[in-house]
């Protein structure tokens, strides 16, 4: 049994020795210490539950945390960083600390994570010639300017007094930084991990450095001076002896031990079995290791930060990360909570805290969508063209202070003469809809990259809108992320030329431009997006938190509300149900945009229970 009630942050103030290793077991300022961790991400979680789900985690029993650092937020333009309101990482790491967990940082630079591009600003693919995750000058130049604004943050409130800044002498809860992530399983350059842990320990880290892989790349991610640590879901026999082969006389730890799965559009709703997920960790533990659940709570893949897969097809992730983890996607118990807090208080053998009480749901019923307008009519007065002789795919417009489009769609527009074979050249990235004027063709995507036009008379636009689905944030193809049109599309076999190129990324701006727009009026009884519409929802009380579901009629889009994307919903599947966070609604009115691509309903419900799909268990 490990009793750590004396070890937590606020009462090892003037520590100086932080987390160590000793043969085969973690100290913690001398004395035997177990890693009993779980996994939540700020930025998948409203600031205003970030204490409630850490409280959650001390009810479990768990004593650190752990997270990723995404640095696609925290510098979306090139020079411009961000660490305010939800990306306040400072804040953060100081609430936990607060509440008596450790934390353990994962400070990337690439953090896979179901995310975008695995977190990698998607403004590094302008440069043709990029090496994501090696030494490539333009990569470490980019790294380098990163790291020197997030290092400030992270250094004042690491666990150690840190004798490179002596002014920080109180400490904090940073017990160990990871070095990258998963690097074993890319391992294209041998240099890039002593490159990431130098960046490390040169602007200031001086706690334990840690790796993470799966057992195949292991040992290609090693770095001297950090632990190796392993990821898994289903314990192999042998499996965590495995680390000895790596590293001998060192404690073994599960960085990431899946207490669910992710899901991708089109495919069921993972789920992962509750007893034998909790066998797993009891097993774990009798084997004396330590252990952090990758996900305790998921959240949410608010707005178009989804990543996708890359294996033997593309597949977009959906915008719930509810992972079937140890809490909802809306912080909610789940049976795996309460079995994982008899566990760890059957191990910890003392008291642990009371859970506190969840947070009721609001079914605030039928929204009637009252107005629209068309995307057509939208774009003249909202949206300025880029006029370029070649497609050009998004990442290069020249846009954001140069840091070209990152997310959301791009319409490429130009004039044709005819009819007649329409051929992509597999160089739609993701799905494209084709319009001939306003009239709906068909889409090009990945499986289908021909279509015919119908003939006409005279001139007429032909007009292709583009949408990033996700970027893969996993495997090798990650230098291959460009999102639009990557190259030519061909008609009759000759390449289009002469584009009007509009970007719509909407971001908040332009998102209150559009609710100042001329030209909403009634939404007739049928009707063919592209186009936006909008609604009220009225709220009497303080709001709660509430699942919008998008009825029968709805196809695909993206749903906003007060100004905030909630993310994409699609008719394939799984998921039927968005997240939509108490906080971000006001009481009284509250509008609700939603871009549809093409079929349009007349409602959506606000219900107080989520549905994610018909669900699959983990093989």
């Amino acid at each position: 049994r490990f009793n750590w009630s004396e070890l937590i942050p606020l009462r090892l103030w003037g520590r100086t020795l932080g987390l160590q290793t000793e043969n085969s077991q973690f100290l913690l300022e001398g004395m035997p210490f177990r890693i009993f961790g779980g996994s939540m991400h700020y930025f998948r979680v409203p600031r205003e539950y970030w204490e409630d789900r850490m409280l959650k985690m001390k009810a479990c029993g768990l004593n650190t945390l752990t997270t990723y650092v995404p640095w696609n937020l925290h510098e979306q333009e090139r020079g411009k960083f961000d660490f305010s309101r939800n990306l306040d990482l400072e804040a953060f790491l100081s609430l936990a600390a607060k509440n008596g967990l450790w934390v353990i940082l994962r400070p990337g630079p690439y953090i896979c994570s179901e995310w975008d591009l695995g977190g990698l600003p998607s403004w590094l693919l302008q440069d043709p010639e990029m090496q994501l995750r090696t030494t490539y000058k333009g990569f470490t130049e980019a790294v380098d300017a990163y790291f020197d604004h997030l290092m400030p943050i992270v250094v004042p409130l690491q666990a150690s007094t840190n004798l490179l800044c002596p002014q920080y002498k109180k400490g904090g809860p940073i017990i160990a930084v990871q070095v990258e992530n998963e690097y074993g399983s890319y391992a294209k350059d041998p240099n890039y991990m002593t490159y990431v842990k130098m960046a490390l320990l040169n602007r200031g880290i001086v706690e334990l450095l840690m790796t993470s892989d799966n057992k195949n790349g292991l040992s290609f991610g090693l770095v001297e001076g950090a632990l190796a640590t392993v990821n898994f879901q289903k314990l192999e026999p042998g499996l965590l002896k495995y680390l000895d082969t790596v590293q001998r006389d060192q404690p073994k730890m599960v960085m990431e031990y899946w207490t669910g799965w992710f899901d991708n559009w089109g495919g069921p709703h993972y789920v992962f079995d509750a007893d034998e997920m909790v066998n797993t960790v009891a097993s774990i533990l009798k084997l004396g290791a330590s252990i952090n659940l990758y996900m305790f709570h998921g959240g949410t893949n608010f707005g178009f930060m989804n990543g996708a897969l890359e294996a033997d097809e593309y597949k977009s992730d959906v915008t719930s990360y509810d992972y079937d983890a140890v809490l909802t996607e809306a912080g909610d118990y789940t049976s795996k909570f309460f079995k994982l807090r008899q566990l760890f208080s059957m191990i910890i053998g003392q008291p642990l805290p009371l859970p506190p009480m969840i947070e009721s749901k609001a079914s605030y019923g039928a929204i009637l969508l009252h107005q629209y307008i068309s995307l057509w009519d939208v774009l003249p007065s909202l949206v300025q063209p880029i006029k370029s002789e070649f497609p050009v795919n998004m990442e290069n417009l020249h846009l954001n202070d140069s840091s070209g489009q990152s997310y959301g769609y791009v319409l490429y527009e130009t004039v044709i003469f005819g009819g007649g074979h329409l051929h992509s050249r597999d160089h739609v990235r993701d799905r494209a809809q084709v319009f001939v004027n306003t009239m709906y063709v068909g889409e090009l995507d990945y499986n289908t990259v021909e279509l015919s036009l119908p003939e006409g008379q005279g001139f007429r636009q032909l007009r292709l809108l583009v949408e990033n689905c996700g970027r893969v944030n996993y495997g090798l193809a990650l230098n291959e992320q460009r999102k639009g049109l990557i190259g030519d599309v061909f008609l009759n076999k000759t390449p289009l030329r002469n584009f009007k190129i509009y970007s719509l990324e909407m971001k908040p701006g332009f998102m209150k431009s559009l609710r100042h727009t001329a030209g909403w009026s009634a939404v007739p009884d049928y009707f063919v997006g592209p186009a936006f519409f909008r609604g009220r929802l009225w709220i009497e009380h303080q709001p709660q938190d509430t699942f919008l579901k998008l009825q029968a009629g709805w196809e695909k889009g993206v749903v906003f509300v007060n100004g905030q994307n909630l993310g994409r919903y699609w008719k394939i599947g799984p998921q039927e149900t968005l997240y939509l966070p108490g906080p971000w609604l006001w009481k009284g009115s509250n509008e609700i945009v939603i871009f549809e691509e093409r079929t349009a309903g007349r409602i959506i419900q606000s219900v107080d229970i989520p549905y994610l799909g018909r669900t699959q268990y983990v093989d």
